[in-house]
């Protein structure tokens, strides 16, 4: 049994599978293509990503790629919580610029679908946070591309400040949305 729901930005899904738990813990299946293909999610995913981070504020993001090596991305929780962003950057969407925001946790075990089209970002709630995301294209570091974290234009109520905030030097350095050549059209 799988769930899937849009959020606010209708191609930006959640979705619940099912979890069998007795005293031992609990097993779930997590991807499995014809489940999704029946939901109509039909993403060819090609690489598995994983990241750790040590502390609570840790920012990693806003990411994207650039055609033709955009990604999709479905992100989940392994251990700690998170709150995931993702900012709309196709220009000719009428949700341009808008992002959700979720709390994505290892207890509840939801993942977020994120469409190409968007970057992606979060900030650890908890230390020792695991997270784990399947890409349908590879890295491509030619086509890396990125949004600054704490653009005030983008008004995204983060848990931590700049200053409080864990962020690498890459990510410090990115551009605010408003300088950001059209990259999705």
């Amino acid at each position: 049994m799988m769930e899937v729901r849009c959020l606010e930005i209708p191609d930006v899904k959640m979705i619940q599978t099912e979890r069998l738990s007795d005293a031992r813990g609990y097993f779930c299946e997590t991807f499995q293509r014809s489940a999704f293909a029946e939901k109509g999610i039909l993403v060819d995913f090609v690489q598995d990503n994983q990241s750790s981070s040590y502390k609570v504020g840790t920012v990693r993001g806003l990411h994207f790629q650039r055609p033709p090596f955009a990604q999709a991305k479905l992100i989940r929780v392994l251990s700690g919580a998170i709150l995931d962003v993702v900012v709309d950057l196709r220009r000719s969407s009428a949700t341009f610029g808008r992002h959700i925001a979720v709390k994505l946790d290892s207890q509840t075990g939801e993942q977020l679908l994120v469409p190409k089209g968007f970057a992606h970002g979060f900030c650890t709630l908890q230390p020792e946070t695991v997270v784990f995301y399947k890409v349908d294209q590879v890295y491509a570091p030619s086509h890396d591309g990125g949004l600054y974290w704490a653009d005030p234009g983008l008004a995204i109520e983060w848990p931590v400040t700049t200053a409080e905030a864990q962020v690498s030097p890459k990510d410090r350095s990115l551009p605010r949305l408003d300088q950001l050549a059209a990259v999705f059209e």
